[in-house]
């Protein structure tokens, strides 16, 4: 077994891996009840799969100009992703939709 053969190997799990946590993602987003189940389920696998897609990419590029690319690409919707998530949050809960709590749900 060579290196690049192992390489080839541990960038399709990656990219396997980070696919699964994507459509995981967007099959919760359709199936939670509410909104604030369906905002947590896409911003945390969402996250989790993009990380895992370009590290899956960059393993697979080698060390070339496209994984500086991939790595300044990754940085900036790993930045993003959580701000947005955080604004629509806000947004939310300024508006008036409140979380469910344990309580509400027990009446």
């Amino acid at each position: 077994m060579t290196w690049q053969f192992v390489s080839e190997i541990i960038a399709w799990v990656l990219i396997l891996s980070g696919s699964i946590f994507v459509v995981i993602g967007a099959v919760g987003t359709l199936r939670f009840p509410d909104f604030w189940s369906r905002l947590h389920a896409a911003s945390v696998s969402e996250s989790a799969g993009m990380i895992l897609l370009i590290a899956g990419m960059c393993m697979h590029s080698g060390f070339t100009l496209i994984t500086v690319k991939l790595i300044i690409i990754g940085g900036f919707i790993f930045i993003t992703g959580p701000t947005s998530t955080h604004a629509v949050a806000n947004a939310a809960l300024t508006s008036g939709e409140t979380p469910e709590s344990d309580e509400d749900s027990a009446k």
